[in-house]
């Protein structure tokens, strides 16, 4: 039993790894243009930010759809879960600072990565079998599968 999950964990390296990969790129992203918009624009960190996180979530969002999901199907519902997903975070992150910093004084960084930690390793899953999910029969082509064209 243990080592068919590690199998299968272990299968899910190479897709992981891009999908890690575009969140670090999404938090560069997201961070260059946060600075530059503020300092080059002028324009208040509450607003360069709202800016900036409209550019890595359409980044993040195009990114994992084709490269790490290879998902080129299903746009628009795929744009709805991902929404579900990012609210789901949203309310998540908030609710861990209120508790663990607020209520708990723990130092509000820690909090801060410990819930994107937690967050990275299950918004994986929820991408790859939610957000991005290959439905066969929402595949289909003249009533045949993907699987019975490919036969």
């Amino acid at each position: 039993m243990f080592l068919k999950i590690f199998n299968y964990f272990w299968s899910l390296k190479k897709q992981f790894a891009k999908y890690f990969l575009v969140g670090i790129l999404g938090v560069v992203i997201d961070f260059f243009l946060l600075v530059a918009i503020k300092e080059l624009a002028g324009i208040k960190p509450v607003w360069a930010t709202a800016l900036s996180q409209i550019v890595s979530i359409a980044f993040i969002f195009t990114a994992n759809k084709y490269w790490s999901f290879g998902s080129g199907h299903q746009t628009k519902r795929q744009l709805a879960r991902y929404f579900v997903v990012l609210a789901f975070d949203y309310a998540y992150a908030v609710a861990m600072m209120y508790f663990f910093n607020d209520k708990l004084g723990f130092d509000y960084r820690l909090v801060r990565l410990v819930s994107i930690a937690l967050m990275v390793s299950w918004n994986f899953f929820l991408y790859k079998y939610f957000v991005y999910r290959k439905d066969d029969a929402s595949l289909a082509v003249d009533g045949q599968s993907h699987e019975q064209r490919s036969n």
